[in-house]
């Protein structure tokens, strides 16, 4: 059943105003690209990942998870691989290879643990920093060519909006 909103468009069951399906030339349900969340995140999302990647490693000799790594230990120095995963939604072994490249190029430091010598403890060095604060700058620069155009409304409500979805994705 659907119910109508104050400019009479149908919402859907599911609080949508638009069916994430549409039938095909065959008559056949199919994703609606033009309709359906998932497409655009991981469109979007593959699409800066890519530019991304090509900007940092033509510019700072690192890839988007170096720097993903680099940036979280910037927020949180002092921890182990196994917290850097849970935080930016990596696995184990890409965050292994970010840090073992990252402590081949001497920007990490990794102090073992007093109690348990497979674990390490993680923080940037001065060299560290620097390349951070330097990509930030970059990366500081990509969003704001990301969000130009974009009304602060919409922006805080596309952000309220994305911390609600990244809370129900956890769910799946």
């Amino acid at each position: 059943m659907t119910r109508m909103t104050r400019s009479h468009r149908a919402v859907q069951p599911d609080g949508r105003l638009a069916e994430p399906t549409r039938l095909n030339a065959q008559g056949r349900r199919v994703i609606d690209i033009d309709t359906y969340v998932p497409y655009f995140l991981i469109a979007v999302n593959a699409i800066l990942s890519r530019s991304a990647s090509a900007r940092y490693q033509r510019d700072f000799n690192v890839g988007v998870t170096e720097w993903r790594v680099l940036s979280w230990l910037a927020t949180e120095p002092g921890i182990p691989a196994a917290r850097i995963c849970e935080v930016i939604a990596l696995d184990k072994a890409a965050v292994s290879r970010a840090v073992a490249r990252l402590t081949e190029m001497e920007l990490i430091d990794a102090v073992p643990s007093p109690t348990d010598p497979r674990k390490r403890s993680l923080s940037l060095n001065p060299a560290g920093y620097d390349l951070h604060d330097r990509i930030l700058e970059a990366a500081l620069q990509r969003e704001a060519v990301l969000i130009d155009g974009v009304d602060p409304d919409d922006l805080n409500a596309f952000l309220r909006v994305m911390r609600l979805l990244h809370r129900n994705v956890q769910r799946l």
